[in-house]
């Protein structure tokens, strides 16, 4: 809610009148200052705030009851009142509220004590005030509907019915109001328990959905679709929505950490994505069409709805009982390869296994041979504050080996692929050796960066409740060979340049296609660093498409396709179910764990805004530097310049960073975050826009400002 909040009518300016300022400033309230009465008088009757607080410190000065009463008569507002210090004995605060005021403040100019008072005052007087004020609106509302709407108290006695209940039912108002529900005849068509049911139902808080048979005061019975909901006092909801259609605030019910009104934000914001698909388009027209539509059509589109978020449109779902022997025969030997494929590269085993906490595996694996300065970077690991920048210099740019042993070694990998340490070891070091040390940004670094943050989304509850064990090492694996053997120039530089992959991948997915399968023909060569040697042969395939898949989300064309699926198919979903608490079928379906699996990869490989600032400033210098040379080279062999911005004698940087987190990253991380709860990330995205258009606005073009 963004309140007029007036911090008071301050005699003069001290640290008081400050402490309510920067307050005013955290909470993102709108203020004003006034000195005198009839400033402040005049303040008031123009902008009508909220919430005025009146410092009586200087009692002297002015009359504060009188302008409390003023206040008061003109709107309905919230009074708050200073008083200094109690020195003497505590006095009534009965003339105050006589007066008209509603709290007392005893000074304190301590920030975070004005902030904490303001957010008191706003989430409990003002936005009850705000309700009350919005009584007359919803009254209005009911009276103009054409649905039948009945309101009892907790004792079924009738306290409202609305004019299109009366002409429905053929009663008035006053026959009604004031009866219990029980005088009313009922219909003879309804089940006998029919009102036990819906009475334990309301009973127990839940809200009562089905068709019931009402009496016309003619005697006829009318079949009705009735919604019934029970109403909770202060702090409540009251709803009245069609089965399906969505509550934002329901995704404001986690996290006592200020993050809620973050998440609701964050939810907002993904309901108005700036970049829709046509299956959003189509998604959002029926979810408007639901609100509208009697209960056996909404039911009905439910389950269009269910169909339309499913990840594969256009792969038909076999059954395997009714139809002909040979067409299934044909059909899966030719669709399935065995496998139940859900779509381009998804194979499923929809068995889910007992969920693996990280860290609770009986033999840790043997770090003791990690030299001690190594480790000790390696400390905060598991923080997302770790630098990575003091790994790679420790171990002289072999970071990717070492962080992979630690993270390995605390999910339990080699326990789950059944294999020795030392074939693990082998393994981390081949692949960190085919990753180009020369390449400013696309070298082992980055892996090893995108594994850390692999492994810290892998602990988030939320994941941890949808992911089995083969995910979870499925995405370990994923992050640490997901840019194995990158040039260090984009996918258009390489089909521009007609390079040997290029014309391979048919310039398609040329980049990812090669990381994934040269990570592939690296561990399967050579037993030594075979991880995989020692897994069943159903979960190999399984464990290889899923590593496949991750690898290839990362391929940034699809990136709006991939955001979009998990807001449809994820994000809107849960946050529709989340208040009534089932939200498992959503969190482990086969098709959602891929939705989520790809979403987190892609966050991990460019999560670099995320990071605290420093980290952030060192990564943009990288990325730029990487583009930088392939525009050198595109100019130097007559190729198309795929990037004209990434030219070093012109580019500004924060420009492109800004660029960046506004098409890519906001919406992005924004779902992410009101899936995974991510507030520092978050916090930190915001810092780095900041400093970015700081930097901006100066006209600045590099990393850092010039030196003072």
């Amino acid at each position: 809610t963004n309140c007029f909040i007036d911090p008071g009518i301050f005699a003069k300016e001290d640290s008081q009148s400050n402490g309510f300022c920067w307050a005013c400033e955290k909470a993102n309230f709108r203020c004003s200052m006034a000195r005198t009465p009839e400033s402040a008088l005049e303040c008031f009757l123009e902008k009508h705030h909220d919430l005025i607080i009146i410092d009586h410190r200087h009692s002297r000065h002015f009359d504060a009851e009188a302008l409390c009463r003023i206040c008061h008569d003109s709107v309905w507002v919230l009074t708050s009142f200073l008083t200094s210090r109690p020195d003497r004995e505590e006095a009534s605060v009965m003339p105050l509220i006589n007066a008209g005021f509603n709290r007392r403040y005893v000074e304190n100019a301590n920030m975070m004590a004005c902030y904490n008072e303001l957010l008191q005052l706003e989430h409990g007087e003002v936005r009850s005030q705000f309700k009350l004020r919005a009584g007359n609106a919803i009254f209005t509302a009911m009276e103009q509907s054409q649905e039948a709407i009945e309101i009892t108290s907790e004792d079924q006695v009738i306290q409202y019915v609305n004019p299109a209940y009366e002409s429905i039912t053929g009663y008035q108002q006053g026959e009604l109001i004031g009866k219990e529900i029980i005088e009313v005849p009922k219909s003879e068509k309804n089940k006998p328990d029919l009102l036990e049911t819906i009475n334990s139902c309301i009973r127990k808080g839940k809200e009562w959905q089905g068709i019931y048979y009402a009496k016309k005061k003619n005697g006829d019975s009318i079949q009705q679709n009735v919604k019934i909901t029970p109403v909770i006092g202060q702090g409540g909801k009251y709803k009245d929505r069609r089965k399906g259609s969505l509550d934002v605030r329901s995704t404001t019910s986690r996290g006592s950490d200020g993050s809620s009104q973050r998440r609701h934000s964050s939810m907002a914001r993904i309901h108005s994505m700036t970049i829709e698909a046509p299956i959003t388009k189509v998604i959002n027209i029926i979810n408007a069409a639901q609100e509208s539509s009697p209960m056996p059509v909404a039911e009905a589109l439910d389950r269009v709805l269910e169909i339309l978020r499913t990840t594969e449109l256009y792969s038909p779902q076999l059954g395997t009982k009714d139809e002909d022997p040979h067409t299934n025969d044909l059909v899966g030997g030719l669709m399935t390869d065995g496998l139940r494929r859900l779509s381009g590269n998804e194979y499923i085993f929809s068995t889910k296994q007992p969920h693996h906490i990280p860290g609770q595996l009986t033999t840790p694996l043997s770090l003791n041979d990690i030299p001690p300065r190594i480790a000790q970077t390696m400390e905060n690991e598991d923080s997302w504050d770790f630098d990575i920048f003091n790994l790679e210099a420790a171990t002289m740019k072999q970071p990717l080996t070492y962080l992979g042993l630690k993270i390995f070694s605390r999910f339990g990998v080699c326990e789950f692929l059944n294999c020795p340490e030392a074939t693990l070891r082998s393994w981390l070091q081949v692949i960190e050796a085919n990753y180009h040390s020369s390449n400013s940004y696309h070298n082992s670094s980055h892996a090893a960066d995108v594994l850390h943050a692999t492994a810290y989304f892998l602990c988030k509850e939320r994941v941890k409740q949808s992911l089995d064990p083969i995910d979870e090492v499925a995405a370990l694996i994923a992050a640490t060979v997901h840019d194995v053997d990158h040039p260090g120039r984009t996918n258009s530089f390489l089909c521009n340049a007609g390079s040997e992959l290029a014309i391979l991948y048919n310039d398609t997915a040329v980049l990812e296609s090669h990381h994934a399968a040269l990570a592939f023909q690296i561990t399967t060569r050579d037993d030594k660093c075979n991880i995989f040697k020692n897994i069943e042969r159903n979960e190999y395939r399984t464990l290889r498409q899923a590593i496949i898949d991750m690898v290839l989300a990362t391929e940034m064309t699809k990136h709006f396709e991939h955001v979009n699926k998990f807001v449809n198919s994820i994000n809107k979903p849960l946050a529709a179910l989340e208040e009534n608490g089932c939200t498992c079928t959503i969190l482990t379906s086969p098709e959602n764990r891929i939705l989520v699996k790809r979403m987190l990869i892609k966050c991990a490989d460019i999560s670099n805004p995320c990071r605290a600032l420093e980290l952030c400033i060192e990564w943009a210098g990288r990325i730029s530097e990487e583009y930088f040379a392939q525009t050198d080279e595109e100019k130097r062999q007559g190729l198309p310049v795929v990037m004209p911005v990434f030219d070093r004698k012109t580019c500004s940087i924060p420009k492109s960073q800004i660029s960046f987190i506004d098409y890519f990253i906001t919406d992005m991380f924004d779902a992410w975050d009101a899936f995974a709860d991510l507030p520092n990330l978050m916090q930190h995205l915001d810092n780095n826009f900041k400093y970015w258009k700081g930097l901006d606005e100066k006209k600045l073009h590099n990393l850092r400002p010039p030196p003072e």
